[in-house]
């Protein structure tokens, strides 16, 4: 984000927070850091009147989004002229048990981008782009790697979109039991969630066995994904 950029991103019909607004937010610091912690996104589509919604990686630089997948991908396709799409990421952080049906609930966060999405035809553009791929989640890496060929890259369509409206919407708390269910005798509470890494398996094949870099220390045994992600964000973004 430049030093000129509103905080927030403007807030229009589809991205206003509609119901506990307490738990939302247009801040653009808020739905990068959603953006940021996750690597997996679901872009939501229309064609001739179907809605699609296709689970993909994606990456961000500044208020762009870019994702990619096979140039003979259906959804690609549909993007050469421009679509609508909704970009939506998710995390689950917690199962939140109520003395009640009615409040049992999750804790989690989200965001969720609007904007037009175009492919990436200038070929520099693409190349930069899947090499930003690689070093948005592996710092460094692109440079370490064999080139991609001239195939490898007509095979593989980016797509890019800027973010015109957003939103954040997070639950980070407690069950929300009625006064008067307090008493009533069954366990509640809170199920904290995380998705840890284990432990790095190195492949067996090749005639050199390598060392685990230390720029992928963020990916170590134990670590949280959410975390790790978040990191090599901040490296990406730092690298410029």
């Amino acid at each position: 984000m430049s030093d000129t950029a509103p905080s927030a991103y403007p807030v229009g019909d589809l991205s206003r927070v509609r119901r506990l607004h307490e738990r939302g937010s247009h801040e653009r610091a808020a739905v990068h850091a959603i953006l940021d912690a996750a690597m997996l996104c679901h872009v939501a589509w229309v064609r001739d009147g179907q809605p699609f919604a296709t689970p993909t990686i994606h990456w961000r630089d500044g208020d762009r989004l870019y994702w990619h997948g096979s140039s003979a991908s259906r959804m690609l396709r549909s993007v050469s002229d421009g679509v609508p799409v909704c970009v939506t990421v998710s995390h689950l952080d917690g199962l939140v048990l109520a003395r009640s049906a009615f409040n049992h609930s999750v804790n989690y966060r989200s965001a969720m981008c609007f904007g037009t999405a175009r492919i990436v035809a200038d070929g520099a553009e693409k190349i930069t782009a899947l090499d930003a791929l690689v070093d948005r989640f592996y710092p460094g890496r692109a440079a370490t790697l064999r080139p991609m060929t001239a195939q490898e890259i007509k095979a593989t369509t980016v797509v890019g979109m800027t973010i015109e409206e957003a939103s954040a919407k997070v639950r980070a708390k407690g069950c929300g039991d009625d006064e008067e269910d307090l008493a009533h005798p069954v366990w509640a509470g809170v199920l904290p969630m995380v998705t840890t890494f284990a432990a790095p398996e190195p492949c067996p094949r090749g005639p050199v066995a390598h060392p685990f870099p230390e720029t992928l220390a963020p990916y170590g045994a134990g670590a949280r994904a959410d975390e790790a992600f978040a990191a090599t964000a901040r490296l990406y973004e730092e690298r410029g």
